[in-house]
């Protein structure tokens, strides 16, 4: 059986890592990027199923992101999970759906398990590996 792939990106490991462990035990294959061409090149390689993405990053931001996935035409959903304060998530979230994104979340930072693994277990019964 084919698990959804979950696309992450995030410069902090740590927290990177941390999402990737609640996909998997989800039952998705989480696929962890650090950087803007990393994402990039691996979304174009084998196009995911869904996106995490912070959106502040060194060199880039999540608003870079959201535009790239939007001029892929990818209709699966993005899970926005940042440290911002909440009136830029909302804007990003707000800017992703006008983009035609499928918008989730967004999650603030530090993200709780539980709440991840709501999000990731709600959506994944929509997702066609």
């Amino acid at each position: 059986m084919a698990f959804p792939r979950l696309l992450v990106i995030d410069d902090e490991p740590a927290l990177a890592d941390y999402v990737a462990k609640a996909a998997d035990l989800c039952g998705y294959q989480p696929i962890v990027t650090a950087n803007d061409q990393q994402f990039r090149d691996r979304f174009l390689a084998d196009r995911p199923n869904m996106v995490a993405l912070d959106l502040q990053m060194p060199g880039m931001d999540g608003v870079e992101l959201l535009r790239f996935l939007a001029e892929q035409e990818f209709t699966d959903p993005v899970l926005i999970i940042s440290g911002f304060d909440r009136r830029v998530l909302d804007s990003a979230f707000r800017l992703g759906n006008s983009l035609g994104l499928q918008m989730v979340g967004p999650v603030e930072k530090p993200a709780r398990l539980e709440q991840l693994e709501d999000i990731l277990n709600e959506l994944k019964p929509t997702l066609v590996p």
